[in-house]
């Protein structure tokens, strides 16, 4: 391998147990959190980033931000369980204003700048150009974090995605499996007016095929 270039895994939701292990197949893989990182690094992978994720809804479940911050918890331990192979993104949320300012301020004590990757649906809320989440953006806006989001949905979440980019050109975000056709094509599109937006490889298959070589040659 050319040691020039240092592979890092952007996208990855790590666990230290079945509760937070979001794979469809968890029965048909040997997974845990110890052969995660030799799997990875075996594969060249130097560091990764991500969250922890579990599917919540704080509002309905009336779990409140508690829900949000144990996964931002979680997330912390795997760090120190790694010891500078993983890099822990962290959650908020646009039905906890307050909350979610508290726990910018709170990982920016903790040394973190990565927010998300935020999974709307995972969560229970939808709209990227809720007013609430620009509240909270503002906040990130000010401490120069950077905000990974779930870049899929429909032509609406697009226009909202769209919206959310355009209003924090300081913002680097970064727009997670970008998927290909027509999802894509919008990806590639947000790069033309905003050079703080970007994405990751992840979410591959044979329908991505020619997806890097694509970008490359028409966004360097």
């Amino acid at each position: 391998m050319d040691k020039k270039y240092r592979i890092i895994d952007f996208h990855t939701h790590p666990f230290f147990t079945d509760e937070h292990n979001i794979c469809s197949h968890i029965a048909y893989c040997d997974m845990s959190a110890e052969n995660t990182e030799k799997d990875l690094k075996t594969l060249g992978i130097e560091k990764i980033c991500g969250s922890v994720i579990k599917r919540v809804d704080p509002v309905k479940d009336g779990t409140g931000f508690d829900a949000i911050k144990a996964q931002n918890d979680k997330a912390l331990e795997l760090r120190d369980f790694y010891k500078g192979f993983f890099v822990p993104g962290f959650h908020v949320h646009p039905d906890f204003v307050k909350e979610s300012i508290a726990e910018i301020e709170r990982m920016r004590a903790q040394g973190v700048k990565l927010i998300g990757e935020l999974v709307p649906y995972c969560h229970g809320w939808a709209n990227f150009a809720d007013k609430r989440l620009w509240e909270i953006l503002e906040v990130a806006d000010h401490y120069k974090m950077i905000v990974d989001f779930h870049a899929l949905g429909t032509e609406d979440m697009h226009n909202q995605m769209d919206q959310m980019v355009d209003r924090f050109k300081n913002i680097i975000f970064v727009g997670a499996h970008p998927s290909e056709g027509e999802c894509l094509k919008h990806h590639f599109k947000r790069f033309e007016s905003n050079p703080n937006y970007y994405i990751d490889l992840s979410g591959g298959g044979i329908f991505r095929h020619g997806m890097l070589r694509h970008a490359i040659d028409d966004y360097g």
